[in-house]
């Protein structure tokens, strides 16, 4: 049963992550105003992506909601719970000193352990688990980030165990500047929603014979003092759910751009990236088809790329979206294919009309053959398929030759050109289509 009170997150009824920061905060000033001890614990399930790749994210969710019940029925109703991310769950803890939180800890590692029936298969989930206690003085910020480097050492000792803050001095100095760092990027996200910091830029796919399958839209991410690279704020944006709200807008973004350059007489498929949030979310289809009537743009004219795993969801949320976007004329194309759990047993059933090799074959060319030898036998069989093949990361004229040798249809990357921002692509495009006549 899905939690639609505002400012819970809907899976487990939890304190959402934004919400959960301002009740810790709370939590820290009445502990700091009463000279009362404040326990935080910091729970992350253990092999959580297995359990997603075996179950489908409906099971995976089947699980977060089956532990987060047992988690709120061990703790007492003076607990606080929240949920930070996919399957990482926080409990604040008023009135417990280290001893009390320790003994908590060790009961909610049982309890959570006893088994579970999902899908018809008995599994044992288990957790590991980061204990800090407030310290006088101590913001809630710093605190969380001690229960997380705490929880992140438990991990890394292998798991179903407890940690408590102070136990894990020596990788300390880097766990804290990561933590702050991650919450200063969410904040970051936050404000360029706000202000319009959000832009994208667009990278063209050349043919081998020189015409454009299409332009893929990249997510750039610029505020008045610096510039945040990728890297840096889809892991955050995937962690802390903000990835569908900026999925949605680079929807509607992409579609409008691709409707300018119908209107400017350079009509090209504009292909932009659909995240595992965003496939996983209900609010997905009517996104999509709301970015269509907004910028009055064909289905024909926008492309989705998706990575393979999200295709072999069978989840029924994923599976009800990847329909949606067939009988909205929308194409699909497979990303960064052969880098992850790419199986050829089932590449046939793919309803996808594209296949994007990903970089990490095309860097080595020409030099390894076994990787060319890969990239031949791919464009092969997507030409039997019926798919159009790309690859992904051409960066100079031999690597260029050599996919040309291997006989992919088109390429991206800079050997053509970078990713650039909308009015140089639309001056890029018109420019090439001056010099084909």
């Amino acid at each position: 049963m899905h939690d639609n009170r505002p400012g819970r997150d809907p899976i487990t009824g939890f304190l959402s992550r934004s919400s959960g920061l301002h009740a810790a905060a709370r939590a820290v000033t009445e502990a700091e105003s009463t000279a009362s001890p404040l326990a935080v614990l910091w729970m992350d399930i253990d092999r959580f992506r297995q359990i997603n790749e075996s179950f489908g994210h409906a099971g995976g969710d089947r699980v977060i909601a089956l532990v987060a019940e047992r988690l709120r029925l061990a703790l007492s109703g003076d607990s606080i719970l929240l949920r930070m991310g996919s399957d990482e769950f926080v409990a604040l803890i008023p009135s417990a000193v280290l001893q009390m939180a320790a003994e908590i800890g060790a009961m909610l590692l049982v309890e959570i352990e006893r088994p579970l029936l999902i899908d018809n298969l008995l599994m044992r989930p288990s957790i590991s688990m980061g204990i800090a206690l407030h310290e006088a003085g101590e913001d809630s910020l710093r605190l969380l980030e001690r229960a997380e480097r705490a929880m992140l050492e438990a991990k890394r000792r292998g798991g179903k165990r407890v940690v408590v803050s102070g136990d894990e001095r020596v990788t300390g100095r880097q766990g804290v500047q990561l933590a702050r760092e991650e919450l200063a990027v969410e904040g970051d996200l936050h404000r360029a929603l706000e202000s319009g910091g959000l832009s994208l830029e667009y990278q063209p796919l050349v043919g081998v014979d020189g015409r454009i399958e299409a332009v893929e839209a990249l997510m750039r991410c610029n505020l008045p003092r610096r510039r945040l690279m990728p890297g840096k704020f889809i892991p955050v944006a995937e962690k802390t759910g903000l990835i569908v709200r900026l999925g949605e807008w680079s929807l509607l973004q992409g579609a409008q751009f691709a409707a300018r350059l119908r209107d400017e007489g350079v009509a090209t498929k504009v292909a932009i990236n659909v995240s595992r949030a965003q496939l996983t979310s209900r609010s997905f289809a009517p996104a999509l088809q709301a970015a269509l009537i907004c910028a009055n743009v064909a289905p024909a004219l926008i492309e989705l790329e998706f990575t393979e795993s999200l295709f072999l969801d069978v989840s029924e949320t994923v599976q009800n979206n990847l329909r949606s976007v067939r009988a909205a004329g929308v194409g699909m194309a497979i990303d960064d294919f052969g880098c992850g759990y790419s199986s050829l047993s089932i590449l046939k059933d793919l309803p996808a009309s594209k296949l994007k090799l990903d970089r990490s074959f095309i860097k080595v060319l020409p030099e390894d053959r076994r990787a060319y030898a890969v990239v031949k036998a791919m464009a092969m069989l997507g030409r039997e398929l019926g798919m159009t093949v790309i690859a992904e990361g051409v960066e100079t004229a031999e690597q260029q030759a050599a996919v040309e040798s291997a006989a992919v249809d088109a390429v991206q990357g800079y050997f053509h050109a970078r990713p650039m921002p909308e009015e140089a692509m639309l001056a890029w495009l018109k420019e090439r289509t001056t010099h084909e006549f």
